[in-house]
Protein backbone atom coordinates (compact mmCIF):
# COMPACT_ATOMS: atom_id res chain seq x y z
CA UNK A 1 0.00 0.00 0.00
CA UNK A 2 1.39 3.42 -0.87
CA UNK A 3 2.19 5.94 1.87
CA UNK A 4 1.99 9.70 1.55
CA UNK A 5 4.07 12.30 3.35
CA UNK A 6 2.12 15.10 5.03
CA UNK A 7 2.97 17.55 2.24
CA UNK A 8 1.70 15.11 -0.40
CA UNK A 9 -1.48 14.41 1.58
CA UNK A 10 -2.06 18.15 1.98
CA UNK A 11 -1.69 18.73 -1.76
CA UNK A 12 -4.11 15.89 -2.56
CA UNK A 13 -6.69 17.18 -0.07
CA UNK A 14 -6.30 20.83 -1.11
CA UNK A 15 -5.21 22.01 2.35
CA UNK A 16 -1.98 23.13 4.04
CA UNK A 17 0.60 20.86 5.68
CA UNK A 18 -0.39 22.45 9.01
CA UNK A 19 -4.00 21.37 8.54
CA UNK A 20 -2.90 17.76 8.01
CA UNK A 21 -0.73 17.97 11.16
CA UNK A 22 -3.72 19.31 13.15
CA UNK A 23 -5.95 16.48 11.90
CA UNK A 24 -3.33 13.93 12.93
CA UNK A 25 -2.82 15.58 16.33
CA UNK A 26 -6.60 15.64 16.90
CA UNK A 27 -6.85 11.93 16.04
CA UNK A 28 -8.97 12.56 12.95
CA UNK A 29 -6.32 11.07 10.66
CA UNK A 30 -3.92 8.27 11.57
CA UNK A 31 -0.26 8.55 10.70
CA UNK A 32 2.76 6.31 11.01
CA UNK A 33 6.41 6.51 10.08
CA UNK A 34 8.26 5.32 7.02
CA UNK A 35 11.62 3.53 7.08
CA UNK A 36 13.39 6.90 7.28
CA UNK A 37 11.38 8.01 10.31
CA UNK A 38 9.28 10.53 8.39
CA UNK A 39 5.59 10.85 9.27
CA UNK A 40 3.37 9.31 6.59
CA UNK A 41 -0.25 8.41 6.04
CA UNK A 42 -1.22 5.07 4.52
CA UNK A 43 -3.00 5.41 1.17
CA UNK A 44 -6.17 3.58 2.25
CA UNK A 45 -6.40 5.74 5.39
CA UNK A 46 -6.03 8.90 3.31
CA UNK A 47 -8.63 7.71 0.77
CA UNK A 48 -11.20 7.00 3.48
CA UNK A 49 -10.53 10.34 5.14
CA UNK A 50 -10.81 12.20 1.81
CA UNK A 51 -14.14 10.57 1.10
CA UNK A 52 -15.48 11.40 4.57
CA UNK A 53 -14.27 15.01 4.31
CA UNK A 54 -15.67 15.64 0.84
CA UNK A 55 -18.22 18.38 1.27
CA UNK A 56 -20.08 18.85 -1.95
CA UNK A 57 -21.60 22.25 -2.54
CA UNK A 58 -25.36 22.11 -2.77
CA UNK A 59 -26.72 22.19 -6.31
CA UNK A 60 -28.61 25.49 -6.50
CA UNK A 61 -30.87 24.25 -9.30
CA UNK A 62 -32.64 21.50 -7.36
CA UNK A 63 -32.93 19.60 -10.65
CA UNK A 64 -32.88 15.79 -10.48
CA UNK A 65 -30.57 14.17 -13.00
CA UNK A 66 -29.18 10.79 -13.92
CA UNK A 67 -25.61 12.11 -14.23
CA UNK A 68 -23.80 11.50 -10.95
CA UNK A 69 -20.92 13.78 -11.82
CA UNK A 70 -21.97 17.35 -11.25
CA UNK A 71 -19.76 20.09 -9.93
CA UNK A 72 -21.01 23.33 -8.42
CA UNK A 73 -18.67 26.26 -8.97
CA UNK A 74 -18.09 29.82 -10.04
CA UNK A 75 -17.63 30.90 -13.62
CA UNK A 76 -14.10 32.32 -13.79
CA UNK A 77 -13.70 33.02 -17.51
CA UNK A 78 -15.81 33.19 -20.66
CA UNK A 79 -14.33 33.48 -24.16
CA UNK A 80 -16.96 34.05 -26.85
CA UNK A 81 -16.74 34.32 -30.63
CA UNK A 82 -19.52 34.43 -33.24
CA UNK A 83 -20.60 30.80 -32.93
CA UNK A 84 -18.83 29.08 -30.01
CA UNK A 85 -17.71 29.88 -26.48
CA UNK A 86 -15.36 28.47 -23.87
CA UNK A 87 -16.59 28.68 -20.28
CA UNK A 88 -14.28 27.97 -17.34
CA UNK A 89 -15.58 27.11 -13.85
CA UNK A 90 -13.66 26.72 -10.60
CA UNK A 91 -15.38 23.94 -8.66
CA UNK A 92 -13.50 23.64 -5.38
CA UNK A 93 -9.97 22.64 -6.32
CA UNK A 94 -11.08 21.52 -9.79
CA UNK A 95 -11.07 23.58 -12.97
CA UNK A 96 -13.78 22.54 -15.42
CA UNK A 97 -13.84 23.86 -18.99
CA UNK A 98 -16.86 23.56 -21.28
CA UNK A 99 -17.28 24.35 -24.96
CA UNK A 100 -20.77 25.47 -25.93
CA UNK A 101 -22.58 27.74 -28.34
CA UNK A 102 -22.36 31.49 -27.89
CA UNK A 103 -26.16 31.47 -27.86
CA UNK A 104 -26.17 29.16 -24.81
CA UNK A 105 -23.76 31.46 -22.94
CA UNK A 106 -26.09 34.39 -23.60
CA UNK A 107 -29.25 32.46 -22.63
CA UNK A 108 -27.66 31.22 -19.37
CA UNK A 109 -26.17 34.62 -18.52
CA UNK A 110 -22.73 33.09 -18.01
CA UNK A 111 -20.04 35.58 -16.99
CA UNK A 112 -17.27 35.60 -14.35
CA UNK A 113 -18.71 35.42 -10.85
CA UNK A 114 -21.92 33.56 -11.78
CA UNK A 115 -22.75 30.39 -9.82
CA UNK A 116 -23.16 27.44 -12.18
CA UNK A 117 -23.25 23.64 -12.23
CA UNK A 118 -21.08 21.58 -14.60
CA UNK A 119 -22.77 18.26 -15.39
CA UNK A 120 -20.62 15.47 -16.83
CA UNK A 121 -22.18 12.39 -18.38
CA UNK A 122 -19.48 10.23 -19.92
CA UNK A 123 -19.40 6.69 -21.17
CA UNK A 124 -15.66 6.46 -20.57
CA UNK A 125 -13.52 7.53 -17.65
CA UNK A 126 -9.78 7.00 -17.90
CA UNK A 127 -7.91 6.38 -14.63
CA UNK A 128 -4.13 6.66 -14.54
CA UNK A 129 -1.52 6.07 -11.84
CA UNK A 130 2.05 7.34 -11.76
CA UNK A 131 4.43 4.52 -12.61
CA UNK A 132 1.84 1.74 -12.84
CA UNK A 133 1.38 -0.72 -9.95
CA UNK A 134 1.90 0.63 -6.45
Amino acid sequence: MPHFRFSEAARLLGVSDDTVRRWVKAGQLRAGEDSSGRKVIEGSELAGFARAQAAESADPTGVGRSARNHFVGLVTDVVVDKVMAQVELQCGTHRVVSLMSSEAVEELGLRPGVLAVAVVKATQVIVETPGGKQ
